[in-house]
């Protein structure tokens, strides 16, 4: 697939084909499921979901208890972009899905009223169905919403996230990867620019060259949103560079870009040990950790001016001794009994 056409044509299938699963009911979920992915699908997904392999348990783990917790779900793309990446075609995809919180969902409480669920999302593709995913839904702030937050307040700033400040991230009609070559060359070089940190001073990665002076940051619940390069440093940078020194880069799952648009992620894309201080409220524990990331940028005049930021906070934190899903269920009135 090489082709602005094609492109186009493979963001509107994979599009039409998910909204088909958010909009079936009853006994057509299962239809839609099998009609979006292949029947070996690989599903990447948040804790708890994490991996599940074929239909039948993308239906029962992931889809079937989402759709009978929120029946009149609604999905929502703010950012689609696509193109090939180490030989597959693939679709970035970031957005939310908003509806009625009508039953508990993995043990968080319904709340009976209007909530979004963010999302980020890369999917593999073949012969017109959807082979592979990674998926990062932002399991905290629906806890925030529900009014039972487990964690440490964040440094950032809570609530949803908007959307392109140009309003063009999920045009279905037109792509063109070949143009977002500079874009994707921009993140490239800010990445190398984390790379060069010297572990001492942050003006080491000469960061101000590659973002607007008043760029925004979305980043996940738990560790929120920032403005500009001090509000980023201070809210994120800083916390995470000193909670783990040693990082280094895992496995790569996308970088495709498409105009001014381009998305990146790994998984995990961090490995670290966590030596240092306050990183979400937690003391240092020691424990070598892996990060569930992606990144979704949109560029402006050569400099970067927005970029969200789905993290699985929630791994992050069981992997260094926090249940979450433990914390919620005690806030809830479900504390544990036994040791």
């Amino acid at each position: 697939m090489s082709t602005p056409e094609a492109y186009a044509a493979l963001k509107s299938t994979v599009h039409s084909s998910l909204c088909s699963i958010v909009a079936a009911n009853g006994g057509s979920i299962r239809a839609a499921i099998e009609s979006a992915y292949r029947p070996d699908v690989e599903l990447y997904a948040f804790h708890p979901v994490n991996d599940l392999r074929g239909t039948e348990q993308v239906a029962k783990r992931f889809w079937k208890p989402l759709r009978q917790s929120f029946l009149d779900l609604e999905r929502r793309d703010l950012i689609v972009i696509a193109g090939e990446y180490d030989g597959r075609e693939t679709v970035a995809m970031m957005g939310h899905y908003q509806g009625t919180f009508s039953h508990d969902w993995l043990d968080v409480p319904a709340t009976h009223g209007a909530v979004t669920l963010r999302f980020g999302e890369v999917h593999t593709t073949d012969e017109g169905k959807i082979a592979r995913t990674y998926l990062l839904l932002d399991m905290l702030d629906l806890m925030r919403q529900a009014g039972c937050w487990p964690i440490a307040p964040s440094l950032g700033a809570e609530g949803m996230w908007p959307g392109p400040a140009t309003n063009d991230g999920a045009d279905l009609a037109h792509a063109d990867p070949d143009r977002g070559a500079e874009t994707l060359d921009l993140v490239g070089k800010m990445h190398a620019g984390l790379l060069a940190f010297d572990g001492e001073d942050l003006k080491s990665m000469d960061h101000a060259r590659y973002w607007t002076d008043d760029f925004m940051w979305y980043g996940p619940s738990g560790i929120g949103t920032t403005r500009g390069l001090a509000g980023f440093e201070a809210h994120h940078q800083i916390p995470f560079l000193r909670a783990f020194p040693d990082r280094t880069l895992g496995e790569r799952i996308v970088s495709i870009a498409e105009g001014d648009y381009a998305v990146t992620g790994g998984w995990p894309s961090v490995v670290a040990t966590h030596t240092g201080p306050d990183w979400l409220g937690l003391g240092p524990t020691g424990r070598r950790v892996d990060m569930r990331v992606m990144d979704f940028y949109r560029a402006q005049n050569g400099k970067l001016a927005e970029n969200w930021v789905p993290i699985d906070v929630i791994d992050i934190l069981r992997q260094l001794g926090v249940d979450v899903f433990d914390r919620v269920r005690h806030l809830h009135g479900n504390p544990r009994r036994r040791l």
